[in-house]
């Protein structure tokens, strides 16, 4: 009689139970090695249990939209001197004279709170009350890859894991048939998979693309989680992958690249019977695509997007960021000589975001979720070359969050009466990454991963907790 080791036999029996949680049970089993990706306890109780990052790719002008400042209008076509980045950044010389250059919508006040927005963004004005706008914000790198890279992982050139990871890495997966971290519609430039990557941290925490920046909303999808093959066929594959799997493990115990390879099969394995059906937007009503724009010719594809960010949260994913971006040398919102066209960006995504907004609220959602909303930096207050657009600003800019323990209708900080520069309760990318921890549970100074020879954390040595932004 053949005599089967309790490995062996839950090895080769995993794919007949007919229950895929307890077929990943048996891998995990099988391979005496620990799911990585399961729910870890925070730091400290959580005010949120998800973000979703609304990235605006190229910088959206903060004195065009939420930065109301009435001396832009006052001396609008004045030849007057400013600090400039991208000049001290290539030639050292700090001060230069600029044409200063008015908004080119017009600003009101909105909402009982009375928050300032133009109306180059509408919809999200109507929503105001519900935003926490940071005024003082301010970074590092003056070109869009550096800073690209500052906004998603804390560093302007290093390899460092991508907010998400850490986040995955801090808290694991709330849905073990879902990756605990997607991207809807990332760019390949300006950091590229490096802004959703893991870098030092094991594989299993990096982020997952779905579709690609400036595609339609039909590509943006999950390919192949439907083979072809009948469920026999399909079970015979996947019980020799595993089989391999569970061999190749106990050969190379420790091996986080291989059991990063394991894991994601074993995910694979269950999205192709839960995914579909949590991707698929024909569930929706008519009024609620509605809501996001879909359907509508300017906001369809981001409304689709934003859409499914909605649905993957509400399935248990922790982090989804959606881009607003394309692939090229000059991304969406980068107006260095055609400042007008923020209008056509504009119209694609203020009915979708506000849309999301109302419809987290309503399914009470927006409680315990952060919506966080912004670029890699802002624009300037003064025409650039004396032309039609603005140039990069890092030395102060606007973003907004909403939900998740943020104050709603609250604004803080300042930039000055240019908007050139944060001046008043300053809000460094450290402090913001470190703040939006904090409301996930998470100790920005505690979130350490031992990597050649020292502890690294999103925030570097650096960030503290915006306090003041919190209910």
């Amino acid at each position: 009689m053949l005599t089967l080791s309790r490995r062996d036999w839950l090895t080769r029996t995993g794919c007949g139970f007919g229950s895929l949680a307890l077929a990943g049970l048996a891998t995990r089993q099988a391979t005496a090695a620990p799911d990585p990706l399961a729910a870890k306890e925070p730091h400290h109780k959580a005010k949120a249990k998800r973000i979703i990052f609304l990235f605006m790719q190229g910088g959206v002008s903060h004195v065009d939209s939420f930065d109301h400042k009435p001396r832009l209008e006052k001396d609008d076509g004045k030849m007057m001197a400013f600090d400039d980045a991208r000049l001290l950044a290539n030639t050292g010389q700090k001060g230069s004279t600029q044409r200063v250059m008015k908004p080119l919508w017009k600003f009101a006040k909105h909402g009982q709170s009375g928050r300032w927005g133009s109306d180059l963004f509408p919809q999200m004005c109507k929503k105001v009350d519900d935003l926490t706008f940071i005024h003082s914000l301010h970074t590092e790198g003056v070109a869009h890859g550096p800073a690209t890279l500052f906004l998603h992982c804390g560093s302007t050139t290093f390899v460092r894991p991508s907010f998400g990871s850490w986040v995955l890495y801090g808290l694991g997966a709330a849905n073990a048939n879902l990756p605990g971290f997607v991207s809807i519609a990332p760019s390949s430039g300006n950091g590229g998979a490096r802004n959703y990557g893991n870098a030092f941290l094991p594989a299993v925490y990096q982020g997952t693309p779905v579709g690609k920046a400036g595609g339609t909303a039909a590509e943006a999808k999950i390919r192949d989680l439907t083979s072809g093959l009948g469920e026999k066929a399909k079970d015979d594959r996947f019980g020799l992958l595993r089989e391999l799997h569970a061999e190749q493990l106990k050969q190379r115990p420790g091996d986080t690249e291989l059991e990063a390879v394991a894991n994601s099969y074993e995910l694979a394995w269950r999205m192709q019977n839960y995914a579909p059906d949590t991707l698929d937007l024909s569930k929706e009503t008519k009024e609620t695509k509605a809501l996001y724009g879909i359907g509508e010719k300017a906001t369809d594809t981001f409304g689709q997007q934003c859409l499914m960010a909605r649905r993957l949260c509400e399935a248990g994913v922790r982090f989804v960021q959606v881009t607003y971006g394309d692939n090229s040398a000059n991304p969406a919102w980068d107006q260095h000589s055609n400042l007008p066209k923020h209008g056509d960006h504009a119209k694609a995504v203020d009915k979708p975001i506000a849309g999301l907004l109302e419809d987290l609220k309503k399914r009470g959602l927006l409680e315990d979720t952060i919506v966080w909303w912004g670029g890699e930096f802002g624009r300037t207050p003064y025409a650039e070359k004396n032309g039609t657009g603005r140039d990069h600003n890092p030395g102060g800019f606007t973003a907004w969050v909403a939900g998740g323990g943020f104050k709603a209708g609250h604004a803080h900080g300042a930039t000055d009466e240019f908007g050139a520069a944060a001046v008043e309760d300053k809000v460094h990318m450290h402090d913001l990454h470190a703040t939006i921890l904090h409301q996930m549970g998470l100790d920005h100074e505690k979130l350490t991963y031992k990597y050649a020879g020292r502890d690294f954390r999103l925030t570097d040595v650096h960030g503290r907790v915006v306090k003041e932004v919190l209910t």
